[in-house]
């Protein structure tokens, strides 16, 4: 098997590099599309016709995006071959209105998107990233926090000699929700003659709120009834790391799941070389983490109307029927991560069933917690189709459970896929620390994962 990076540290190096820029969806659908365009991908909206060999996509919204190499074989006669991932990540984001002033301080006024521990995003450097959409229709890019020189934010916590009270409390009472509130700007009182700050003649503080909404208008030509019409992020802030003096793992936020769609994205165009027999495709999808809702989720239509308009453009003809008939014979590795077991929690590993780092990707036969509730549960032929292709790639892999019974669960696109009919098996990069703000994979891992994904699309 033919690979651009045949080492685990160029790929890793690369993938280091995208993980970097790709802090928010929007951030990686661009770069995403770039890398596409770069090796000869082209927007489905400047082909009539799609032959062999042809390389597209398709965006939606700046945050999904679909792309493929069509193969030799008519998608409506023998379907397609799905990489199919999500770039979105558990953040806060800003409220509609999302200023507020209290005690000398500005806030943003924050609200918690996907699973989070609250209490690992407090004193932390924070970033700020989004869209913001005047009126006129003008967009505004922010990025703030991860350039040389750039401010970060900050929740602020009680020291420990002052948290008693709180110490009583659970984790998940000791800090409110609602107080996931980032500062933003502390202005006190004006400048004195010599540049200095200062609170004046021993006043309460003066508000800040104004200053800071007139700093935006200079500095981004927004005013603050602009931010009901934003999309504004808070993440970590920072790039991703080594970990270890043996460098094997990388620290980063947003592993899941973009360690898994870059590895898909990267195959794909690895891929992109040669004319495949079954069209080869992936995706990258958005609002994974809160139940795939919404125009941009994989519970839309939108992967639906792109297959439909892919065989539009092979056969001048994209019936209901032919499209029904090229999802059933379609076939998805679902591109989402597990859980690593970590020896400091044995007791939450299903026995004989645990994942392991540098062991390779993950296969999960289904997700769900005790019950399976919500897995779409593949069926043996696909998962022996598959043991077949990583073999025959000299793929390092296993296959696990996503935990004890009784001890949680979680989900992933498969089953909104798996409703089409088609072969659908969850396989992806394990990690600790999933869904806190830096979380860890292993490099092995996630170069095994790209050759598993490259194997799976080449297959025959």
């Amino acid at each position: 098997m033919k690979l651009k990076y045949r080492s685990m540290s160029d790929y890793c190096a690369e993938y280091v590099r995208y993980l970097g820029i790709a802090k928010t969806e929007r951030r990686s659908y661009a770069e995403s599309v770039r890398l596409l365009e770069k090796r000869g991908f082209k927007d489905i909206s400047k082909f009539k016709t799609l032959k062999p060999g042809d390389k597209v996509y398709r965006g939606y919204e700046g945050r999904t995006v679909m792309a493929a190499v069509i193969g030799k074989k008519k998608i409506s006669e023998v379907g397609l071959r799905i990489v199919g991932g999500h770039t979105d990540a558990p953040r806060l984001d800003l409220k509609p209105r999302p200023l507020y002033e209290k005690g000398g301080y500005v806030y943003f006024d924050c609200h918690i998107y996907g699973g989070i521990k609250k209490y690992q995003w407090l004193v932390l450097p924070l970033a700020l990233y989004g869209t913001v959409v005047r009126k006129d229709g003008k967009k505004i890019d922010i990025a703030v926090g991860d350039a040389p020189g750039d401010p970060v934010f900050m929740i602020s916590d009680i020291l420990p000699h002052l948290g008693k009270d709180q110490a009583k409390l659970t984790r998940d009472e000791f800090f409110p929700a609602e107080d996931l509130d980032v500062i933003a700007w502390t202005t006190y009182a004006k400048e004195k003659g010599n540049g200095e700050r200062g609170m004046g003649n021993g006043d309460e503080p003066k508000a800040g709120k104004s200053d800071f909404v007139a700093y935006l208008k200079k500095t981004y030509k927004i005013d603050e009834e602009d931010l009901l019409s934003a999309e504004l992020e808070i993440v970590p802030a920072g790039m991703p790391r080594e970990v270890g003096f043996d460098r094997a793992l990388i620290a980063g936020y947003g592993h899941d799941d973009r360690v898994c769609s870059f590895a898909g994205l990267q195959a794909l165009i690895d891929a992109s070389d040669n004319v495949p027999n079954v069209t080869a495709s992936i995706l990258m999808c958005d609002k994974e983490e809160v139940g795939s809702m919404g125009s941009t989720g994989m519970q839309s239509s939108f992967f639906e109307n792109t297959v439909a308009e892919m065989i539009e453009r092979q056969e001048k003809n994209a019936r209901d029927i032919l499209v029904r008939r090229a999802l059933e014979l379609s076939s998805m590795l679902s591109a989402d991560v597990s859980a690593a077991s970590d020896p400091h929690f044995p007791d939450v590993d299903s026995t004989g069933n645990r994942a392991r780092f540098h062991a390779g990707p993950v296969a999960s036969k289904y997700t769900g917690g005790t019950t399976k509730g919500g897995a779409s549960d593949c069926g043996p032929e696909f998962v022996a189709e598959i043991r077949r292709i990583m073999d025959e790639g000299d793929v390092t892999w296993q296959m696990c459970e996503l935990g004890r019974m009784e001890k949680g669960g979680g989900g992933t696109i498969s089953q909104y896929m798996a409703r089409f009919g088609m072969k659908v098996l969850d396989m992806g990069t394990p990690l600790l620390n999933m869904h806190a703000p830096w979380e860890l994979a292993s490099k092995f891992d996630c170069w095994q994962t790209y050759r598993a994904y490259s194997a799976y699309l080449r297959s025959k």
